[in-house]
């Protein structure tokens, strides 16, 4: 049978121990088991060997046993029989064997010490306890002594014996002062292990008069002091005075001056020493040392290492402690003491001793008649223990004899053991250290098995986990165990499953296939028994959306999600925990069915929130961290240092970040004199500095704050710090901003910015303000001024430039010598006009004009330009006056020339030029006339196609709104467009000017034409307009149509037809929405040919207005294509660039040279494809369109 050792701790509480030859076991602790099996004593508690006892409170000796029937009790007090029933002090306590020994009320501790024994039997044998040695604890007072003053030499050193009295245990020592404080100990000044305090070298510090050594008894928790020990320590210079105020001058006596020394030991004596001590025990060695300076204490093992994690070192290094020591720590220890004059040392040869310690305790023995046993005591020490053997607590030698044991030294060897063999074994090891005693019952039983497991009993278990099945029984010889699958089902082997001494049956990896009924089977010689368990494998709980991290503001909300998973057979119930705690009691959590949700978050949210799902099977757990941060809080504790005339240092604590860090600190002043309750900002430092040295300005009485700022936000302002004021000075500055600009013609106002109140550096504040005028000669003349920001200067010629100045001052003086700028006094109109003005015709729509500049000095002013008036007179076409509109165009700075554009071709102009100043315009020279040429002319004003036949159209149309020139023709432009809109061929006609229609013959009927349409000049052809129209269908078709009844009295046909024009309509509608929109459809066209004549368009090219320029002849179109509409006017050659174009008071021009304003318009379009018209369809033309 293979077995396990190891249990799962989650059984532990199922698992009995059962007996088996040489095994520890006990008889299970069933309750029909107990009443009917008999068992030994076992002393199951006592009290300890060394047992010392509070002479204030009743001694208490611990004796329990258990067994079957239960052990009667008695006790021996240092070797003989204790006769309870002879001192009324002693009871015992009831169903047990603990002696109460009651010396509260006037019995003495003293009187009952000894060692006692406890015996505990039945009729199955005796076990007995520990030897016990009962003490009374002692705490006496110290023996009177007079205590002596210490009187040391500065240098010297010393040692305070505490001497403490003998007690049980013995106390603790420390040195205190008259007020209860411990003395401060260091390197030099140190407590020894004794209790002895020592100085490796004393100082004039040490002298007082109350170094108090205290013994605490624990025990008794008493406290016993020492008289206070006087030491006075004297120093060589007051050591030397003394001398030398009682000899005289001849005598050459004193102390030697405080001279270094090599260390020396002050414990242990000599260089070396010995020390025992027992194994598990802490070893403490100890080396103070005197010298001066001061030693230090070094350790070391000869031969070996200090052993690591077991060594610590105590009392400044002058303690060497090793904890748990064993044999391997015997050996040698130096301790090294050396300051810079030299070193010494000490040797302490450690011997590790053993009391005797456990390798195999006896352990207890069921056996049936007939069986064989062992009780095995063996035992380790130093020296090797001697090992003893009794039974039912006599010497096995002379106990009564048992021919089925034999004892063979550490080992009882049992053989066809009878029920008569039951009895109680104790073991003794003993050497000079110490002893071990064990008791273990060889208990003889006859029982057949018994499954102490309840039948049927139902194990659940998570799938993947060990699964453990319980047979726990009993029977004497120890019963085989096996184990069944299922009602018919063979035994259990193999690698699958683990069986344990026990009778569990374990399944290390449970699968879903491992449910079932299993069957366990216990039999020894005398019978056999069986019993069936069920095991149900559960699928696992999963947690499938597990927490986040989460960082949050202050304030907000945040949710943490838990989704599980889990066996449809299970109860889930969700808990979530923070911080490995309950969450707190608080409205603001809300536990959703797989959601935790903060409201209003704090700072006390903070931390590992944990969902803990939970079923009576399984558990599984996740945690997510929740951040809160927020802005810092304000810094605090502000404080100025290093406080000079012009710096000043300010420190400051941080507020808690708030988890967010601290990116930066900004410092704001207040100037409490001359802004009180303004802040101002002053800097700002990096987020880890908490000082900064701030540049001060005079005379001003500073507050300062901090503001620390993270990625959250800034934190509210510090409290103010304290103020300080600086001290005045002369002002540093001088205003800014300083000018010189006449308001009349006569006068100069000097302005000026003002200095800010912290900027006046002092007290009464005031502006010289000086000025001269420039290139003449003159003195300065200066005037103070204060609480004024201007000064006006009277009485000046017109428009002549000053030196002006203006400089600060205050009571304690005068700032630096300002900087000189230069003014001018006031301007008046211009006086004369720009002279030879002269127009230069560039083509139809641009003119350029020059003129001689007008002399500087009559301009009286700033010269900012001329400006060109100009206006239309009439249009040459039309012989006719019209509305004078005049137009401006400005040319800045000292320009002669100028160019016109957006003229109108074919019209008589005038114009005059002004020269212009900052306070206006002068004289305007004398009207200059001039005409420009031909041009293109507009598309003509409409046109009109009617009275359709089958094969003819009538023209009608209306001639150009702008002529632009002289007419000479009209070309119009045809062809047909078939169903698909497809164009075909064009054809061309030259009609004469002074037509206004034409009739259009020998056309296809029921055909769609399109039209294009142009008036020309001399100079060439104008803008087209396009319109399209339909000839009627032939009058033998429509009526042999009209014969066909038959199809269209058909329903079938009607429905079609409606269905046909209700498609009609509603293109007819969105055709109509989208021409009303706009487009490239005629409709838009015909609105672009009659837009406004005043509107037309520029060329990008050259700056020229498209309509008026040169023609370019129509190419015929291409079946498909677009007929090109567009019209360019061609080049001159001109070399004016596009500053020669004016800043217009009704127009401008753009940077690329595009004139906008008045006169801007758009492109005409070329002609579009398709089935456009000038307008809006009528219904018959509709369905004309689709034949």
């Amino acid at each position: 049978m293979m077995t396990k050792k190891t249990i799962s701790a989650s059984r532990a509480f199922l698992i009995l121990f059962l007996c088996h030859m040489i095994t520890a076991l006990e008889v299970p602790l069933d309750s029909i088991l107990l009443k009917e099996l008999s068992q030994p004593p076992t002393i199951t508690q006592q009290s300890p060997k060394d047992y010392i006892v509070d002479p204030r409170e009743n001694i208490v000796i611990q004796c329990e046993a258990k067994g079957k029937p239960p052990p009667s009790f008695s006790w021996t007090r240092n070797g003989t029989h204790f006769d309870i029933d002879k001192d009324a002090r002693v009871t015992v306590k009831p169903n047990s064997g603990t002696l109460v020994i009651n010396i509260m009320n006037g019995g003495k501790a003293e009187a009952y010490e000894g060692i006692y024994q406890c015996t505990a039997r039945n009729e199955r044998g005796a076990a007995i306890s520990n030897n016990i040695v009962i003490r009374s604890s002692r705490s006496p007072l110290w023996t009177k002594e007079k205590v002596e003053p210490k009187h040391v030499r500065e240098g010297d050193p010393l040692v305070l014996h505490c001497s403490p009295p003998v007690g049980l245990p013995p106390p603790i020592i420390f040195w205190m002062d008259n007020s209860f404080q411990r003395l401060p100990q260091n390197e030099r000044v140190s407590q020894g292990l004794n209790g002895d305090l020592y100085f490796s070298n004393v100082k004039p510090e040490d002298t007082r008069e109350d170094y108090i050594c205290y013994a605490r008894f624990n025990h008794t928790q008493t406290i016993q002091q020492k008289q206070p020990i006087s030491v006075k320590v004297f120093s060589m210079d007051s050591l030397n005075e003394t001398i030398s105020a009682n000899l005289s001058d001849t005598d050459f006596y004193g102390a030697k001056p405080l001279t270094e020394r090599r260390p020396t030991l002050l414990t242990p004596m000599g260089s070396t020493s010995n020390k025992v001590e027992l194994r598990g025990n802490v070893l403490l060695l100890e080396c103070i040392a005197e010298g001066l300076p001061t030693p230090v204490i070094r350790w070391i093992k000869e031969g070996g290492e200090l052993p690591v994690n077991r060594t610590f070192f105590e009392n400044f290094k002058k303690t060497l402690k090793i904890i748990e020591v064993s044999e391997a720590d015997s050996g040698k220890y130096k301790c090294v003491a050396r300051n810079p004059l030299g070193s010494t040392h000490h040797t302490i040869t450690v011997t590790v001793k053993a009391a005797p310690y456990w390798i195999t305790a006896p352990r207890n023995l069921v056996l049936s008649p007939g069986e064989d046993g062992t009780l095995i005591c063996r035992a380790n020490g130093n020296p090797k223990p001697n090992i003893s053997w009794l039974t039912n607590g006599v010497p096995i030698a002379i106990a009564p004899e048992d021919p089925s044991r034999k004892v063979d030294g550490d080992t009882i060897i049992f053989s066809d053991v009878q029920e008569r063999s039951s009895a109680v074994y104790q073991c003794n090891a003993s050497n000079e250290y110490g002893y071990l005693l064990a008791n273990a019952f060889v208990n003889v039983l006859a029982e057949p098995p018994r499954i102490l497991t309840p039948a049927n009993k139902l194990y659940q278990v998570i799938a993947n986990n060990p699964a453990l099945l319980d047979c726990a029984f009993f029977g004497s010889p120890v019963p085989e165990i096996e184990w069944f699958k299922g009602v018919k089902g063979s035994i259990l082997r193999g690698d699958l499953y683990v069986f344990h001494d026990n009778g569990t049956l374990e399944i290390p990896v449970a699968q879903k296939d491992s449910t079932g009924t299993y069957t366990c089977v216990a039999r020894n010689k005398l019978g056999k028994v069986q019993n069936e368990v069920h095991l149900e494998v559960k699928d696992p709980t999963m947690i499938i959306k597990q927490p986040e991290y989460k960082i949050i503001q202050r304030g907000g909300q945040v949710s943490f999600e838990c989704t599980i998973k889990h066996d449809p057979t299970l109860i889930p119930t969700i808990t979530w925990v923070k911080d490995n705690g309950e969450l707190p009691d608080d409205e603001r959590f809300i536990i959703h069915k797989d959601s935790l949700a903060i409201m209003n978050v704090t700072d006390k949210d903070d931390g590992t929130y944990t969902c803990v799902a939970n079923t009576t099977l399984d558990s599984v757990s996740a945690s997510a961290v929740l951040t809160v941060v927020d802005r810092p809080n304000p810094p605090f504790d502000l404080e100025l240092t290093d406080q000079l005339e012009r710096s000043i240092q300010l420190s400051w604590i941080p507020g808690y970040d708030n988890n967010s860090p601290i990116t930066n600190f900004v410092i704001e002043y207040e100037d409490g004199m001359h802004e009180p309750g303004i802040w101002h900002y002053q800097t700002e430092v990096h987020g880890t500095q908490t000082t900064v040295q701030l540049k001060l300005s005079p005379y001003v009485n500073y507050s300062f704050r901090v503001i620390a700022v993270n990625e959250i936000g800034r934190s509210q302002p510090s409290e103010a710090s304290e103020q300080y004021l600086t001290k005045a000075a002369k002002p540093d500055e001088n205003p800014s901003g300083v000018q010189g600009i006449g308001s009349e013609p006569d006068n100069l106002v000097i302005i000026w910015e003002p200095l800010k109140g912290f900027q006046s550096n002092g007290p009464g504040l005031q502006y010289k303000v000086s000025w001269r005028q420039k290139d003449v000669g003159d003195e300065w003349t200066s005037v103070i001024v204060a609480n004024v920001s201007k000064y006006i200067v009277s009485g000046t010629p017109t428009f002549v430039p000053y030196e002006i100045k203006v400089q600060a001052l205050n009571d304690l003086g005068y700032a630096p010598e300002p900087a000189e700028v230069i003014g001018h006094s006031g301007e008046d109109l211009p006086m004369v006009a720009p002279g030879n003005v002269q127009v230069h015709i560039v083509n139809s729509t641009l003119a350029k004009v020059h003129w001689d500049p007008v002399p500087l000095k009559t301009v009286r002013g700033h010269l900012q330009g001329y400006r060109i008036y100009y206006w239309k007179v009439q249009s040459l076409s039309k012989r006719r006056r019209r509305h004078v509109e005049k137009k401006i165009l400005t040319f800045s700075g000292n320009k002669t020339h100028g160019m016109l554009p957006g003229l109108e071709p074919y019209s008589s102009y005038k114009l005059n030029v002004r020269v212009v100043n900052g306070k206006g315009e002068g004289p305007a020279s004398p009207d200059k006339l001039f005409k420009t040429p031909e041009g293109v002319p507009s598309s003509p004003s409409f046109l009109k196609i009617t009275n359709p036949t089958l094969d003819s159209l009538t023209l009608e149309w209306g001639p150009p709104t702008h002529p632009n020139g002289v007419l000479i023709a009209y070309t119009l432009k045809f062809q047909p467009i078939n169903s698909t809109h497809e164009l075909g061929p064009l054809v061309e006609i030259r009609i004469p000017a002074n037509e206004t229609s034409l009739i259009l013959s020998n056309l296809n009927y029921s055909t769609r034409y399109k039209f294009y349409f142009y008036a020309q000049t001399s100079v060439g052809a104008g803008s087209q307009i396009t319109e399209e129209a339909v000839t009627i269908m032939d009058e033998g078709k429509m009526a042999m149509a009209s014969r066909q009844v038959d199809i269209a009295t058909q329903g079938w046909f009607i429905g079609l037809m409606c269905a046909v024009a209700l498609l009609i309509l509603i293109l007819l509608i969105v055709c109509f929405i989208r021409r009303n929109k706009g487009g490239k459809y005629p409709v838009k066209e015909k609105e672009d040919a009659h837009a406004d004549p005043e509107i037309q368009p520029m060329k990008e090219d050259d700056g020229t207005f498209g309509e008026y320029g040169d023609a370019e002849d129509h190419k015929p179109l291409k079946k498909g294509s677009r007929t090109p509409s567009d019209r360019t006017v061609k080049k001159e050659d001109s070399d004016d660039s596009l500053v020669d174009y004016g800043e217009g008071v009704n127009g401008q021009f753009n940077e690329d040279g595009s004139f906008i304003g008045q006169y801007s318009g758009k492109k005409e379009k070329e002609p579009a494809e398709g089935n456009e018209s000038s307008e809006a369809p009528s219904p018959v033309n509709a369905m004309n369109s689709f034949v």
